[in-house]
């Protein structure tokens, strides 16, 4: 059975985002007041699974392998 996973991905508190403010810096230099911008990755993924565990099981496997890196990133997993 095919599922539908989405893998959430952003810094950790305290983690430098150097994505997310350049793009702040560059709202406000376009004339925007921005007060910050966090900058975060969204992975849909689509696993050949049993059933919802299952499948849930391999995407927090896949997000700990390679999708975020545990040192500066935490991710939220859901089926949609």
């Amino acid at each position: 059975m095919d599922c539908k996973i989405e893998v959430r991905v952003e810094l950790k508190k305290g983690a430098l985002d150097a994505e997310g403010e350049t793009v702040c810096k560059s709202l406000g230099l376009l004339g925007y007041n921005v007060k910050k911008v966090d900058s975060i990755k969204i992975y849909k993924v689509t696993v050949d699974a049993k059933d919802e565990k299952e499948a849930l099981e391999k995407a927090e496997e896949m997000s700990r392998r390679l999708l975020a890196n545990p040192v500066i990133q935490e991710y939220k997993i859901s089926v949609v």
